[in-house]
Parts: structure tokens; sequence; C-alpha cells
């Protein structure tokens, strides 16, 4: 029996899958253990609850599907079959890395189909499970290469830096970034951002926050400008953009944690925590000289 959640933030969404799953859970191939109405949800479900079958929705707020994946190690990652509803984007990469998915209004065949290929891996060698797990690493490389392939990089001093500058000149990076309050503009130095990151389409900034005598702390704040526009407004010697939805500041990290595939599990000062691409960890340990 498979102990199955399902992880959508649309509720009318749950429900439906939920129905569709009622036949294979009478029959005891399925038990559903829980739902999660979004990615930081389902991550500390899984984290209590053992999981073989995931389904998971690609668009969330604050963590989409592909970030749950990125921050699952393979060792705690149940077989995943992705839902989406008409994503291009989502789809060309699933076609590309051979990964279950399911297109909504998700179809009961279609659905029985995906859960007798999980049962299949389940049943058999183990070579089947391991590689899907290959694909899923294979997929998690494939999103970050066509992410960075599409968005300018910012290239330092001698190459690049904010439009306008001179050949030769010293760019003028930002020194300080304002922010929404509740009913004011906040004014953060730059040197307390922490990291940058977007997520369905919204990018937040987590910043440094320290009152006298008290432990860091981290703030989230909501802004209106995208990550590349950020990247190419901030001193690449400073920042470095570490996954297609992460830009950290270098000298904030407190912590490298070996993760998966090569990766590393950046820690922040604050606690906050990011995880970086294969390509981008490699790159990491260079500027860092490890």
């Amino acid at each position: 029996m498979l102990r199955t959640l399902i992880v959508d933030d649309e509720a009318p969404a749950r429900q439906r899958l939920r129905r569709l799953l009622d036949p294979l859970v009478e029959a005891g191939r399925l038990a559903v253990v829980g739902e999660a109405a979004d990615g930081v949800e389902a991550l500390a479900t899984l984290e209590e609850e053992p999981v073989d079958l995931l389904f998971l929705d690609v668009q969330m707020p604050e963590l989409g599907g592909f970030d749950v994946l990125d921050r699952l190690p393979p060792s705690n990652r149940p077989s995943v079959v992705f839902t989406t509803a008409h994503d291009q984007y989502a789809l060309r990469a699933f076609e590309a890395n051979a990964v279950d998915y399911l297109l909504k209004p998700i179809e009961a065949a279609r659905l029985e189909e995906a859960v007798r290929r999980v049962e299949a891996r389940r049943d058999g060698d183990g070579s089947g499970r391991h590689a899907m797990q290959e694909r899923l690493a294979e997929l998690l490389e494939y999103l970050d290469r066509q992410s960075f392939e599409a968005a300018p990089r910012a290239t330092g001093a001698s190459g690049g830096g904010p439009p306008g500058e001179g050949a030769g000149e010293r760019p003028e990076y930002l020194r300080q970034l304002s922010v929404p309050g509740k009913d004011r503009l906040l004014v953060i130095p730059v040197e307390d951002l922490l990291a940058a990151e977007v997520h369905d389409g919204i990018t937040r900034l987590y910043v440094l926050t320290q009152a006298p005598g008290a432990p860091p702390a981290v703030a989230r704040h909501i802004v209106s400008y995208t990550l590349d526009a950020l990247e190419q407004r901030l001193d690449p010697e400073a920042f470095m953009r570490v996954h297609r939805s992460a830009l950290v500041q270098l000298r904030h990290i407190r912590e490298m944690i070996s993760w998966f595939s090569g990766r590393y599990k950046l820690v922040l000062t604050g606690g906050h925590e990011v995880v970086a691409s294969r390509a981008r960890s490699k790159e990491l340990r260079d500027r860092l000289s490890l």
C-alpha cells in the first residue's frame, strides 16, 4: 500500500484528486495520509510522516513544486508525480527528463496509469526507483540550465554592471534598498541583505535584523522587481546567483552542507537556508577557495 500525500494550493483541486483516488484506496493500493496547501506545509509533513507517493502541484505560492523537490534529499524523497495546468515550461521539462506528470483536469485513467508505474518501481529490484531518482536530479539541473541560459548575467566591473556605465568605469551598484512597509518605506542597507528569492513569480528579500542583545533574526519583504533586475544592480563581487531562483550575499554564508548530486545547502546568518544548484555549487566552491 502506497502512503500518499497530496500537495496543491487549491482546495478544489485537492478534493478532486482525493475523489479520483478513492477507488484505489478502496482496493487497498494506497492510503492518503495527508494534504498540504503549500510547499512549506508539504516539507513539514514529509519530515514527520513517511510517504511513498507524492502528488505535487508545480505552481504554488512561496515554494512551488520544483522548490519542494529541490529541498528533499534522495534518502527522504518519495516517488513524485507532478500535477500542472497547461504550464508549457514545466511540460517541456517533464518530457525532456521522462518525469511522471498529470495534466489538470486530471483524468482517472491517466491517474491509474501513474500509480501503476509507481507500484512497478516499488515492486521491482530497485533499479527503477534509482533511475527515477536520477531523472528527478536531472530535471532540477535541466531547470537550472534553462533559467541561467535565458537570464542575463551580472559580469562585474570590467565586463558589465548596471546599465549606463561606460567602458573602464567602476559601476555604481546599489548601497541600499527601499521596500514597502505597512504605512512607510523601509530603507535597508545592502550589507543586511541575506538573499533574494523568487517563487511563483514573486520576489522576496530576506534581510538580517538584530535588536540589541538579541540573536540575529530574518525578516522577509515582498518587492515588485525581478530577480534578474536585482542581480544586475548588485555587486557581483559580493553577491552570487546560486540557483535559478536564489541570489545570496557571500559574506553571510555560515555553513555549506553537502546535499546531494554535488549540491550544497547554504546556511546563512540568522539560519536562513538556500540550496545551490550543482553547477553553481562548484562555482561557489571555486569562489570561496574550498
